[in-house]
């Protein structure tokens, strides 16, 4: 599903517009993104949690050369931990469809 997806679900289920949807949507997204890069954590009930965790520094090795070992600086990067109920729902797909 893309965003645009997202946002004709939305439109059909709601009394707005795709247009009025569409911003709302940005919106949130924009927002979720502004507080993740200011290192704080979003909690979404029933959904989920994002959050900034720092990766350590490790050794990686190129492929092509894998004599050759390369530091991979430590950085931030985005988690995120399912809720309890989305954790319930995905545990009921049917594998075979997937």
């Amino acid at each position: 599903m893309t965003k645009r997806d997202l946002v004709i679900e939305i439109a059909n289920d709601s009394e707005l517009t795709q247009k009025q949807v569409a911003v709302v949507v940005q919106n949130t997204l924009d927002y979720i993104a502004d507080e993740l890069a200011s290192a704080r954590t979003i909690e979404l009930r029933r959904f989920g949690v994002f959050e900034v965790k720092v990766s350590k520094e490790r050794i990686g090795r190129n492929p092509n050369k894998p004599e050759d070992d390369v530091i991979i600086p430590k950085r931030a990067i985005v988690k995120f931990r399912p809720g309890k109920e989305l954790k319930e729902r995905v545990k009921k797909l049917d594998l075979s469809e997937i």
